[in-house]
């Protein structure tokens, strides 16, 4: 089953893509579960499923696509989780190295991603992303998978030029993060660690590897995780990126307003976006009184 988050008519709803558009959740379930967050946290999965059958109510066409949860509680992602990545930037740490995004540094498939204006080094990074489908702490590795609700794509824009000693100011400017189109729910991947991942940029293909090459699985990542910070329901853990990034090209490869960028995870989904500039925007003064 996939599952997506999007706008219909101005409204924000969330649904199952199918091969003939999306049967509206929101219209059967919202009463109940208002957005797919909600459904996780309810754990009803399982009343979704049970819709599935149903004739789609909506063509893809007519509706935009969100982020796949909108407003996560925690967005943490890993870094230099691949080994071509890790020999790219020269990273010996055994240690998972991890960082945080904000909800409002994302955007959903098919909407603009927004170069940052002060950055001339905006890089591609597609990742696999985790959704936690079921709350806990201190989870163990052997029970991490069964917390997960399903997986995703993601495109980890970048600011290289503004990560200085950490990663939080380059990962967090307005909408840089693309994530979609939909989850995969977890039955159709029972196993995270065999799919083929992929980047295009204006249609040549930059990133090639597989989610077998990643250093930290992700029950070892949901543990370690779960050890200093609870997870809940709708929590995205980004799994990290395989090398080919732009960066460490020559010379190097960013991204520029108009280029469209591409990640395609096997049995997942194909997620794409345009790049644009960032407009300026002007912050009003407070009033004098």
């Amino acid at each position: 089953m996939k599952l997506a988050s999007y706008l219909y008519q101005g409204r924000k709803s969330y649904g199952i893509a199918t091969d003939n558009g999306m049967i509206d959740l929101g219209r059967h379930l919202g009463k109940r579960y208002p957005d797919l967050k909600a459904l996780l946290a309810g754990n009803a999965l399982s009343q979704a499923q049970e819709l599935a059958a149903l004739p789609a109510d909506l063509n893809f066409a007519d509706i935009t696509f969100l982020p796949v949860i909108q407003n996560p509680e925690k967005i943490l992602c890993v870094g230099m989780n691949y080994a071509e990545k890790r020999k790219e930037f020269d990273q010996h740490n055994p240690a998972p190295t991890l960082f945080v995004r904000f909800a409002d540094s994302q955007t959903g498939h098919a909407s603009p991603i927004i170069k940052p204006n002060r950055s001339v080094e905006f890089d591609y990074e597609g990742e696999l992303a985790v959704v936690i489908g079921s709350a806990g702490e201190n989870i163990a590795r052997e029970d991490a998978l069964s917390h997960v609700a399903g997986y995703s794509c993601y495109m980890d824009g970048s600011a290289r030029d503004w990560q200085h000693t950490w990663f939080t100011a380059g990962k967090n400017w307005r909408q840089t993060g693309a994530f979609g189109p939909w989850m995969t729910t977890a039955d159709e991947i029972p196993d995270p660690h065999t799919l083929a991942i992929r980047t295009w940029l204006n249609g040549n293909m930059v990133q090639e590897d597989n989610t077998r090459s990643m250093i930290h699985k992700v029950a070892e990542l949901i543990e370690y995780i779960s050890t200093f910070t609870s997870l809940h329901a709708g929590d995205v853990i980004i799994t990290g990126s395989p090398g080919g990034v732009g960066k460490k090209r020559v010379p190097p490869l960013f991204m520029k307003p108009g280029d469209r960028i591409e990640v395609e995870i096997e049995k997942i989904g194909h997620l794409s976006n345009i790049i644009v500039a960032q407009e300026r925007r002007e912050i009003p003064a407070p009033a004098v009184h």
